[in-house]
């Protein structure tokens, strides 16, 4: 078995693993220096670095380096601990390396607009791969967003229906109006996906969380939102703006949640929003072309 054709298939299909890997021994060790093992996000195994003790420490580490989504190192004795005195090895120390193996990043980007093609433009800069999603063939094509991976020109409420979002992709709200963003907002909360963001002002979302609630979401479903999206840097053009999202989902996608002292708007004050009578009358003004 190639662990590195299987690494690249765990990828594709937007799984996750870990990579453990001897980078250093001496003495008498069960295998060679270099050796790897991957684990899977099921817990699966492929190739081996000795078998024993060391290799079921080494497992359990992977599954804690997955779900963290960062690196560790490992050091065993295996002159020292009587635990790994199983028959498999003679004594000798190694050192272990063991790094996640994470899904490509996924953007969604709703909308084709002035806002969509710069973010597009940079989030490919930074690593994202984008699908664009709009109702407007003369905005969502491929010469205006090359490079993307999917490009669906379709009425909206149609594109959902062919795309899937997965447990590690990211989804941007930009489309034209307010009423779009709360189509596609209602859908987005209802995937797996990591991150979901949505342009605009704390007061239009607000009103957007108000009526899909009153829908009957549950309110818990929108913990992922973001909105306003983006970190707020004074941004004004669509560059710009372009920027503060990119750098949100970078501290997303690197688990710096900690650079992001605003969090989920929806997630921190949403039950203040739905005892706020007086926002609940409130209506949005025209909502600026994205």
């Amino acid at each position: 078995m190639n662990i590195y054709e299987e690494i690249v298939k765990l990828q594709r299909e937007g799984r996750r693993g870990a990579v453990a890997t001897i980078v250093n021994s001496r003495g008498s060790i069960p295998s060679f220096q270099s050796a790897k093992m991957l684990i899977r996000d099921d817990g699966s195994i492929a190739g081996t670095i000795g078998g024993g003790c060391v290799e079921a420490e080494v497992w359990q580490a992977a599954r804690e380096v997955i779900a963290q989504e960062k690196p560790r190192s490992l050091t065993f004795d295996l002159n020292q601990d009587p635990k790994y005195d199983t028959g498999l090895v003679c004594g000798g120390t190694l050192e272990i390396f063991i790094e996640p193996i994470l899904p490509s990043s996924l953007l969604y980007i709703f909308g084709a607009g002035h806002v969509a093609l710069e973010l597009f433009k940079a989030a490919r800069n930074a690593g994202f791969e984008c699908i664009i999603a709009d109702d407007r063939e003369a905005y969502a094509n491929a010469e205006r967003f090359p490079g993307a991976v999917q490009v669906v020109a379709r009425d909206f409420d149609e594109a959902f229906k062919e795309l899937a979002p997965a447990e590690s992709s990211y989804i941007v709200i930009a489309t034209r109006g307010h009423r779009d963003d709360m189509r596609v907002l209602r859908w987005a909360v209802e995937t797996p996906a990591r991150y979901i963001g949505m342009v605009g002002s704390k007061r239009k979302a607000i009103t957007v969380f108000r009526e899909l609630t009153r829908e009957g979401l549950n309110p818990e479903l929108f913990d992922r939102v973001y909105s306003p999206v983006g970190l707020d840097i004074g941004a004004v053009t669509p560059e710009e703006i372009a920027v503060s999202i990119l750098a949100e989902l970078i501290a997303i996608r690197r688990r710096a949640e900690r650079a992001l002292p605003h969090m989920s708007w929806f997630q921190s004050d949403r039950h203040t929003a739905a005892s706020d009578s007086a926002a609940q009358n409130e209506t949005l003004p025209t909502p600026a072309k994205k």
